[in-house]
Formats: C-alpha cells, structure tokens, sequence
C-alpha cells in the first residue's frame, strides 16, 4: 500500500497551531501555504525538523513519517506536539548534529538561521545527515522584511532592536541570493509569504495593543487581509521567502559549491 506524501492543502491549513489563526495568527497561515507550495510530495520515512520548538510543523506537514524534532531549549519537550506518536523530541544544537551520514530523507529549518550565528555550520551539518538526493525546507525573513512594515506604526510597536532581542535573531534575514551563496545549491522552488497588503495585520499582531484591541484590529483588516492573502502568489513580493533545495545525487560529489571552493575545484 503506497503510503501517503503531504497533507492537502486545506487540511494543512486548518492545523495553524499559532494563537488566534484567522486574526493574530493570520501571518502563519500565509507562511504554511508558502511552506506548502515549496514542499515535496514525498513520502518520507524519516525528517528532521531543525529548531522545530513547539508548533509541530514538519509533522503536520507530513503526517505519515517519523520526525525528529531537534531544538536547543529542552523545556520544549513537554510540548504537546512533541508527545505524539511519530514524533521525539532531542535537545540539541544545529550546528553540531548529532546522527550518521545521509540518514534523513529530509530537513527543514523553518524561521531558523537567522537565529544561529554560525550559519554555515547549521547549513553544513543540515546537509551532511540529508540523503543523496535529499531536500532542505527552509523559511526565512528576506531582503524585504522590517519591523514595523510601514512607519505609521512605529508609534503602536515595539522597535526592531526590541523584536530582535525577543525573537533570538542575529541578523535580519536572507535574499535568495545570499541563501544560493550560503548553501552552495540552486533553488529547486521558492514562495514569498506576507505581502505588503496582508502585513498590516501582522503588524497589528505584534503591536504593543493589549491582545483584545490587537484581535478586534485584526479582525477590522480581515477583509483587506484577505485580499491580500488571495492575490499573492509565489513569486509576488513578501517580506519572507520559503524555499527547497535539494542535496545531489551523486554521494561521491561535494555537497555544495563551498565544499568545492575549499577542495580548489572552483
């Protein structure tokens, strides 16, 4: 009996595991639809889900294969997604992995590197568990993120510096560009999530409103937001970037162009 790849679409999309989904939680249903139209059919046996914490992503995307999820705070064992079948939980570090060769069918990073300072490391470990053939799924800010988006609301939020210290990041996120140069691999697929439109409301979630007047504001947006959220397509311009690359085939040949760099063949 063939067993099934990833979740439908919609089935995926009624998971959201964020506060709120259809008002403050809105901007995660924009960023599981990217993940969704970057993600392989598969099915896959085993993923490592990297930094995973407590959403349970991976798993909701792919229901029918074992997940690790790996992440450096271990109180996010307890988690309930964490505790379901299919699924253990490893605290750990993305940069020193801690599992043989080429044993994962894929890995996925979502809303993780730039959260970790030696990126390339997290990169090179990633693709070092990943099967010859394998993909990495990630989910980053890009070139077109800010906080607040539009400087009318920086009177109603937080400052960036504030958001970064909140949110654990390093730097500010990746264009494809420099995710290319990082990785060493060509893009197979990429989708753009939260349009300029739709991240108003975004915005307004992270806004220092108390949570009733945030979700009321919302939920005043949602005819915009959703506007927003129907008009946007893969490659239209967002402030995050979703992407898939795959490891090549052939086990004998580096894995990236920077592993060629160092062996002088480029």
């Amino acid at each position: 009996m063939m067993r099934a790849g990833k979740r439908q679409l919609g089935a995926f999309l009624d998971r959201n595991p964020f506060e709120c989904p259809l008002t403050l939680g809105f901007f995660y249903r924009e960023k599981m639809r990217a993940i969704h139209r970057i993600a392989p059919d598969g099915p896959f046996d085993h993923v490592l889900e990297v930094g995973g914490g407590r959403s349970g992503l991976t798993r909701l995307l792919y229901p029918d294969g074992t997940v690790i999820n790996l992440d450096i705070d271990a109180s996010f064992a307890d988690a309930p997604c964490n505790r379901q079948e299919g699924v253990r939980f490893i605290c750990g570090d993305a940069t020193t992995l801690a599992f043989d060769d080429s044993v994962f069918d894929a890995v996925t990073m979502f809303d993780v590197l730039e959260h970790i300072p030696d990126h390339e490391r997290a990169v090179d470990e990633a693709l070092r568990v990943l099967k010859p053939g394998g993909h990495m799924l990630l989910s980053t800010p890009n070139e077109h993120w800010r906080f607040p988006y539009y400087g009318f609301m920086k009177r109603f939020c937080p400052s960036e510096a504030e958001m970064f210290a909140e949110w654990g990041h390093v730097r500010r996120g990746y264009s494809l560009a420099e995710l290319r140069s990082l990785i060493g691999l060509a893009c197979e697929r990429s989708a753009t999530f939260i349009s300029p439109i739709s991240v108003l409301c975004h915005d307004v979630a992270f806004s220092r409103a108390p949570a009733r007047v945030r979700r009321a504001a919302c939920l005043v947006l949602s005819p915009l937001t959703w506007m927003g959220y129907a008009l946007h397509g893969p490659g239209s311009r967002g402030t995050e970037t979703a992407s898939a690359w795959r490891k090549p085939v052939d086990p004998a040949a580096p894995s990236t162009v920077r592993e060629l760099a160092r062996d002088g063949a480029v």
